[in-house]
């Protein structure tokens, strides 16, 4: 009976990337995509580069708001779904995240990975 090696190689996944959420967001929409794009997420692990991180975390969002934040003209979006009471109920804040958020999930990666 052949006995294994305790497997030290455990693959980190994107969602390490999001704990600890944020103290503060833009919009009462933003809790909602972030905890969205974790979720879509959660199971992948953690590319070779930063570069990499960066653009399935742009495409994740891209999936869970319907648009490109690159290219996105607004400071703002309503999305439907994200929308659960308050002023801005379903308000994502682009800006917020094109200047914080993204960024922050970024330099998290930028821990982990080393190009």
């Amino acid at each position: 009976m052949a006995h294994e090696a305790p497997d030290d190689t455990a693959v980190v996944t994107m969602a390490v990337l999001f704990d600890p959420e944020p103290g503060t967001w833009g919009m009462r929409g933003d809790p909602y995509v972030w905890w969205a794009v974790r979720d879509r997420l959660s199971s992948t692990a953690v590319p070779p580069s930063v570069d990499e991180v960066t653009a399935l975390l742009r495409a994740s969002f891209g999936e869970v708001v319907g648009l490109d934040l690159d290219e996105a003209e607004s400071s703002a979006v309503y999305r439907e779904q994200y929308a659960h009471g308050g002023m801005s109920s379903g308000m994502v804040h682009l800006d917020t995240w094109r200047e914080r958020l993204m960024p922050l999930l970024v330099e998290r990666a930028r821990a982990l990975v080393k190009g």
